[in-house]
């Protein structure tokens, strides 16, 4: 394959990905082999794996090699609400959607803070800009490392308080169970669902390129009263995550 470009050799190994022939090791053979194997330059073999990392396919991580990019879609359905209601379970929406699929699904706590609520944020929640909030942040995974969503969400200070909201470390059985416990329980869950590229920060967590798109969610959950618990705003690789609902009422 000597003369070839490095689009050309890109294009062969995205080919032979998607034939299952790197399964085994889940990664790329090491620059070196790879230069041998197609009598090219280290740089060209790099700009290589740089078309596939844009694309998504692979994601180069230093001392550990190019890995291939996991891309199981996993479905996430509207009923994985009503499915974690009650207080006490083990699993919350995102471990009952992926155990529905076989996935071993986890969701991991990263930071819980008190902050200021901004304009935005403030409105959704009836609240006045510069009200305390409850700010938590975590990431959706797929067991052990596939990061799938970033999450980050607000709760008026009191309904986090009561319901153990404001507290370091993982929610077993969810929020909405914990919410529901403390007596706020969710009734409604409005959802806005977008898309756009990822910020650079967002493209690392996630470990995609900068050619895969984003979901954008943005979700504002009430009480049967119309009072807003939560405000939750995720972000996912478009090829991974796919919102589904099902069963929509077309009359009111």
């Amino acid at each position: 394959m000597a003369g070839r470009g490095y689009r050309e050799f890109a294009e062969d190994l995205r080919r032979r990905i998607d034939a299952g022939e790197f399964v085994n090791d889940n990664k790329l053979p090491p620059i070196d082999q790879l230069m041998e194997e197609y009598g090219a330059a280290k740089q060209t073999i790099r700009s290589a794996i740089g078309v596939l990392a844009d694309e998504g396919l692979v994601v180069p991580v230093r001392r550990a090699g190019t890995l291939i990019r996991h891309r199981t879609p996993v479905r996430v359905p509207l009923s994985r609400y009503g499915q974690v209601l009650a207080p006490g379970g083990a699993k919350g929406p995102w471990e009952t959607a992926t155990a529905a699929q076989g996935l071993d699904g986890d969701m991991r706590f990263v930071s819980v803070e008190r902050v200021q609520a901004d304009a935005q944020t403030a409105a959704l929640l009836d609240l006045a800009e510069g009200d305390d909030l409850v700010y938590r942040v975590r990431q959706a995974l797929i067991r052990p490392d596939d990061v799938v969503q970033i999450q980050q969400a607000w709760y008026p200070a009191a309904i986090a308080e009561a319901s153990g909201l404001d507290r370091d470390g993982k929610l077993t059985g969810g929020v909405y169970g914990a919410l529901t416990a403390a007596g706020h329980r969710p009734n409604t869950a409005s959802e806005t669902v977008g898309a756009r590229t990822p910020t650079e920060s967002e493209a690392s967590q996630l470990r995609i390129g900068g050619r895969v798109f984003v979901l954008t969610l943005e979700r504002v959950t009430r009480d049967a009263a119309g009072q807003p618990l939560e405000v939750l705003r995720a972000i996912a690789p478009a090829d991974r995550l796919q919102f589904s609902y099902d069963n929509l009422p077309l009359e009111t």
